[in-house]
């Protein structure tokens, strides 16, 4: 299950876990106009991680989830 909210100045799509045991903390993705960060609650820290991805790196990384095992570059 996923949601997504428009907010002032970023779209926020939050991905929640539904599977059986083991479930993950949901992941929050903020898209900015230029950056896109990932946050997920970490239990054992009692704290937010997130990382931070630019435009390019997200794309690169929508790209890569179809693609087989290899080295890619992508023409603008």
């Amino acid at each position: 299950m996923f949601s997504i909210e428009h907010e002032f100045d970023s779209t926020v799509v939050t991905l929640v876990d539904e599977g059986a045991s083991h479930l993950q903390e949901d992941v929050i993705v903020n898209s900015f106009e230029e950056c896109i960060t990932i946050e997920q609650y970490d239990p054992r820290t009692d704290s937010m991680q997130r990382i931070t991805l630019s435009i390019t790196q997200m794309r690169d990384l929508a790209a890569a989830i179809q693609l087989p095992e290899g080295v890619y570059t992508r023409k603008k």
